[in-house]
Formats: C-alpha cells, sequence, structure tokens
C-alpha cells in the first residue's frame, strides 16, 4: 500500500477514532491533536482487529466516538460544495453515511500498516492559541522521509473539533472536493449519492490483505 495511503488513514482515523477522554477537561488545540493522534497510534498497535482490517470493528468505533469530536457535518458539506445547501434532509442524511462509509471502508486496510510511527507536533503560530478556528501542524516520523499531517481546528464550547486533515500538503475536503464535482455535475447530489453507493459496495467485497 502507498505510504501516503496509510498516513491519509492515520489522519482521519485522528478523526474517526475519537477520544472520549477529551471531554473530561478542555485541552489547548496543541495537546488536544497530540493526544488524538497518541491515542490512535496506540489503539491500532493493540487492536488486532483493526490490524486485520476489520471494517465492522472501525466502524463500530466511528459510530460510538466520531460524533463529539469532528464536524463531520462540516466536512460533507463542504467536500459537497454549494449544493449542499440545495439538498434535503433525506439526501443530506444519506450523503452523510455514504461518505463516512467511504472514508471507512478506503482506508481500513491502510491502518494495517501502523507499526513503529510516532507524531510530532508542531508548536503553534504566534497569536493562533487565542484563534476559533486555526490549524495545528504534525509530521508523522518512522522509517523514511517525515510526513506532514496538519489538522483544521474549530473551537467547539471549551473544546476543539478537527474538520480537515492535509495529509503531505493535500487537504482531504479540497481532493474529495474534485473528485465529487464531475458527478454533481452531471446529475446532482443523487448521482454522487449513488456513485459513492456502488463504490462502497466494491470496497466492502473487495478482499482484505
Amino acid at each position: 500500500m502507498h505510504r501516503r495511503s496509510w498516513i491519509s488513514a492515520l489522519g482521519l482515523s485522528a478523526c474517526l477514532l475519537g477520544l472520549p477522554a477529551l471531554g473530561a477537561e478542555a485541552l489547548g488545540a496543541d495537546a488536544f491533536v497530540r493526544q488524538v493522534s497518541t491515542d490512535v497510534i496506540e489503539a491500532v498497535k493493540v487492536d488486532k482487529a483493526i490490524q486485520a482490517g476489520d471494517v465492522n470493528r472501525i466502524r463500530s468505533l466511528v459510530d460510538a466516538k466520531v460524533m463529539p469530536h469532528v464536524n463531520f457535518q462540516r466536512m460533507t458539506a463542504s467536500s459537497v460544495g454549494p449544493q449542499w445547501r440545495a439538498a434535503t434532509p433525506e439526501q443530506q442524511k444519506r450523503m452523510l453515511e455514504e461518505f463516512k462509509t467511504l472514508m471507512v471502508n478506503t482506508y481500513s486496510g491502510a491502518l494495517t500498516q501502523v507499526k513503529d510511527q510516532a507524531v510530532v507536533v508542531k508548536p503553534l503560530r504566534a497569536g493562533s492559541a487565542e484563534q476559533s478556528e486555526l490549524v495545528v501542524r504534525t509530521e508523522v516520523r518512522g522509517k523514511g522521509d517525515p510526513i506532514q499531517l496538519d489538522y483544521r481546528l474549530e473551537k467547539a464550547g471549551e473544546g476543539w473539533k478537527i474538520y480537515d486533515v492535509n495529509v503531505g500538503g493535500f487537504w482531504l475536503v479540497d481532493a474529495y472536493k474534485g473528485q465529487f464535482a464531475k458527478d454533481l455535475s452531471a446529475g446532482g447530489l443523487d448521482a454522487l449519492i449513488t456513485r459513492l453507493s456502488d463504490k462502497n459496495k466494491s470496497l466492502a467485497s473487495a478482499p482484505k490483505n
């Protein structure tokens, strides 16, 4: 598997796996990301089902822990673009579900590649700690060159929520927006939802390495 794929998985898993402990006390944005990253890596290392690419195991973690820690609706809406605002509640619900399933199916196998990596959180830019939205920059270090992995965060009460991830210089929302644009132009949101559903079924039935 391409190295960027498992790094993408790590970034998305930081969103997907969530952190139940974070609600206990307010953390700074950099401390939040540090704890997310550390907990994700450790969770993958000790969970044999995740290492084996068990999509059901990953999905159960998503359903239990994702929503308190990620603004997934913002991530989805930004990936869809202007058509999101015109969508019906049912279309939005279906799109949220298919998009979440797409990410779980796409990156579940990549989680098996997490071995001895560590994440180094870089210092926040001057003055950014007081902002309601900011970027926390990190590097994933292991064998080979370090990989850039950054997070866009928004203030949510006393804590933070993730709404985008930058992997090696590419923001995932922008990448998905580019992928979705063709289907949206050709057939609108229903066409995109149908394509994602078909892709999810194909990924779910593909053999796991």
